[in-house]
């Protein structure tokens, strides 16, 4: 199939990622590749140049209007708003079978354009204003939409689901995040660091269970990482860097525990299951679809629960690592979710055919 994968521009896709919905589009993209597709990924010009790109920008756009300080301002949402429209024109006169839509852009959910191009739009985030409305209406024969998780899907469609809409777990490369036989006894955070991702509260409870720690990820909030992460930085809890994903899955697979601390509505946790394929069990808030993605292979407290939490480290330390890789390799692995794309692809295109006939 010729596909076209809509990506997202905040942050450019390539390694290191800045984010899941980066390593989700990257991993869509060379999936689908390896499978037999011909794949053009419209991104930010400055993304992986492995790939076919089409670029919706040149450069991605937090490089350009940092999105702290233009966060819904005019100038952004203008560049946006063009970038989007040019691409879904570009998209539309490009002969694609499907479109995969991961933009978390109004445009491209427009019956105006899924009417010309099947298109699958996966949601990563929780709904929010901006987005709500058209994402309501915008179901159809030509249009069906993801959401990865249970707990996402009754948060967009609270009463009755669309037809048109379905759980699609995210995928991870099982062969890349490998399972590693025995911990060294130390635990591991790994994601953006940001308030809502509660790299603190991590720290704050690995130190009262007697736990070292190492932090892995993209230091996005400066201000939050100075005053809450910072001042416990010490012999016991380390900041690693920013590692691409076979730095990060060799120092996953080394590591006894995995902690997951979303202090929002997490959509899903793809940390938490890069981490249980690797062997780690999980101790996690209870924040979002947390509990949906871990399930036995670890342990939950309450948001914001320190205390909580480090109990929660010492159970989940008892789990057998062969629990986190089985259900990671048998709900997560990469080929379950191409598979699952692939039949969505087949699915909509054969809706789409007969709508038109």
């Amino acid at each position: 199939m010729r596909i076209a994968l809509l990506a997202h521009v905040r942050q450019r896709i390539r390694q290191p990622f800045a984010g899941g919905m980066e390593a989700h589009a990257w991993q869509l993209a060379t999936g689908l590749s390896r499978r037999g597709h011909d794949v053009t990924l419209f991104a930010s010009g400055d993304s992986d140049p492995v790939f076919t790109i089409d670029p919706v920008v040149d450069m991605h756009y937090e490089e350009v209007f940092p999105w702290a300080e233009h966060r819904g301002s005019a100038v952004l949402v203008n560049h946006l708003d063009a970038a989007y429209a040019a691409a879904c024109e570009r998209i539309a006169d490009g002969a694609f079978d499907v479109v995969h839509n991961n933009s978390l852009h109004r445009f491209p959910l427009e019956r105006r354009w899924t009417d010309r191009t099947p298109t699958v739009t996966s949601l990563h985030v929780p709904p929010y204003d901006a987005l709500h409305g058209f994402v309501r209406q915008s179901p159809s024969s030509r249009h069906r939409l993801t959401v990865t998780s249970s707990r996402q899907l009754k948060a967009w469609w609270p009463n009755d689901t669309p037809s048109e809409v379905s759980v699609l777990h995210n995928g991870i490369d099982v062969e890349q995040w490998r399972f590693g036989a025995k911990g060294n006894g130390t635990a591991i955070w790994s994601g953006r660091i940001t308030p809502n991702k509660g790299t603190h509260f991590a720290a704050l409870a690995a130190r009262k269970a007697g736990m070292s720690l190492i932090i892995y990820g993209a230091i996005e909030d400066p201000d939050y990482w100075a005053a809450k992460v910072v001042p416990l930085l010490g012999a016991d809890i380390r900041y690693g860097g920013h590692l691409d994903s076979a730095r990060l899955a060799k120092e996953m697979a080394k590591a006894s525990i995995c902690l997951f601390t979303p202090c929002w509505d997490e959509p899903f946790g793809l940390v938490a299951a890069e981490a249980m394929a690797c062997g780690l069990p999980v101790a996690a808030f209870d924040m979002g679809a947390a509990g949906e993605v871990i399930g036995d292979a670890g342990k939950l407290a309450k948001p914001g629960d320190v205390d909580g939490l480090a109990r929660a480290i010492q159970d989940a330390c008892l789990i057998d690592r062969t629990i986190a890789r089985r259900r990671a390799v048998e709900m997560f692995s990469q080929d379950v979710w191409l598979a699952r794309c692939e039949d969505l692809y087949a699915q909509l295109c054969s809706a789409s055919v007969a709508a038109a006939a």
